[in-house]
């Protein structure tokens, strides 16, 4: 049975292989081609896109998850003594999956810079330590000036976009005017002031024009007894939040988590849908590129319709022609999607060189059309800065995305061969012979 099933594998090899020879330099040579080179571009492009995608996404993720709403948030110690924190914390310690937790107040605020500039803004405190103790946070955190160093009373670190809003710089001094926090303290003040110890930038510009860093003791004093402590919890695989936060409710019954998949669902909602457009656009080009195939594979399959009453007439099964066709659609696949992955893969990892590479040609391109034109503006012809920028987006390359989208570039021919080779089917010698 296996040799049986071997000779059957490499004879339709074999006869796909010498169609495929005589094709290169018959009529079906272009419309191989073309197919191939339709597949190679589509799955390069596809590569380039989804990559270049997965950087956007992925450092507005990290920020996010780093930064702002950690993998677990968990409230309700306002409720609870200080020896069911104190055994809150114990089970933190001992679970393996945690990688660090620290309790934060946060608070919304009006803030006051120099020269009565405002910007509203969320007010963090958070241990002092944190820059060095949590290596996440420590690394979606880089400084613009100053330090980050909340150490001292009444110290802040406040992000760019919000420093740029409210005028200030290491050193200067801004106001809480506004303040959400509890009833006993005032709504409007001017007596809160913290001087400004450093800023920082994120990859999410939200965090960068909203938040405010202060130390556990300022938020204590200033957000009021009653303002509601929560717990960051950061995980070693984000995907196991949900049986985290079962543990927790069923060891704290009075304590409420949340998990940040819920905390961000409309956020991760939106690159959701971004992801499942770019998908679809995955889908019709292939598509595309398919009805190509299938057009000439049925051209192909009807020229070869001599050949293939031959090989029935000799005892070839109608499935084991029909898998000839479907083979050379497998080469043609394959013949386009792996040189376009190569080409994905290197433009991804080199996007900075590719940029630079087409800021040059169309510089001199220009420069030389004009000095052929109008050599009077030859001098103002300056290289577009914005491929410097294209150059500097980050790009995050995925495995399985990869190989998802080269697979089905492979799959798209294949099937557009397997439909357009039906016909063999029901191919009848004698009405071949009789034609011929």
């Amino acid at each position: 049975m296996k040799n049986s099933v071997f000779s059957s594998l490499k004879w339709i090899f074999f006869v796909s292989r010498r169609f495929s020879r005589v094709d290169r330099h018959g009529k079906s040579a272009v419309t191989t081609f073309l197919a191939s080179l339709g597949i190679c571009f589509g799955v390069m492009t596809l590569v380039t896109v989804i990559s270049v995608m997965n950087g956007f996404q992925m450092s507005f993720i990290d920020s996010i998850m780093e930064v702002s709403s950690y993998h677990v948030r968990v409230s309700g110690f306002d409720s609870v003594d200080g020896q069911t924190r104190g055994a809150f914390e114990d089970f933190c310690v001992g679970e393996r999956e945690i990688l660090s937790f620290f309790p934060f107040y946060e608070a919304q605020s009006l803030i006051v810079g120099r020269k009565g500039l405002q910007s509203a803004g969320l007010v963090r405190a958070i241990p002092s330590d944190l820059i060095r103790t949590d290596l996440g946070f420590a690394r979606e955190i880089k400084l613009r000036s100053g330090h980050f160093d909340l150490t001292g009373e009444n110290s802040v670190v406040l992000g760019s976009e919000l420093a740029k809003n409210l005028g200030v710089r290491p050193g200067d001094k801004i106001n809480l005017f506004a303040l959400s926090g509890g009833s006993d303290v005032e709504l409007f003040s001017g007596d809160r002031l913290f001087s400004v110890a450093g800023v920082f930038a994120t990859g999410f510009s939200d965090i960068n024009a909203s938040y405010a860093f202060v130390n556990l003791e300022s938020g204590e004093k200033y957000f009021g007894k009653n303002a509601p402590l929560l717990y960051g919890i950061k995980m070693s695989d984000t995907g196991n939040d949900a049986r985290l936060i079962s543990k927790i409710r069923d060891a704290f019954p009075s304590l409420s988590c949340e998990s940040w998949k819920h905390y961000n669902r409309s956020f991760f909602g939106a690159l959701r849908v971004e992801k499942n457009m770019l998908m679809l656009l995955v889908f019709l080009i292939f598509v595309v590129v398919g009805i190509n195939i299938f057009n000439g594979m049925r051209r192909m399959v009807y020229e070869r319709r001599e050949e293939i009453s031959v090989f029935q007439a000799f005892g070839g099964k109608p499935s084991h022609i029909q898998s000839i066709f479907v083979m050379q659609g497998f080469l043609t696949g394959f013949s386009g999607a792996v040189p376009g992955l190569a080409l994905g893969l290197l433009i991804s990892v080199r996007m900075k060189s590719v940029f630079w590479l087409i800021s040059k040609i169309i510089y001199y391109a220009q420069y030389f059309f004009a000095m052929v034109l109008d050599n009077g503006t030859a001098e103002y012809i300056r290289e577009n800065p914005m491929f410097m920028v294209y150059g500097s987006i980050p790009t995050r390359i995925l495995v399985g995305e990869v190989l998802a989208i080269t697979i089905f570039g492979i799959f798209s021919s294949m099937l557009a061969s397997f439909l357009a080779s039906t016909s063999v089917l029901k191919l009848k010698v004698a009405e071949v012979m009789r034609d011929e």
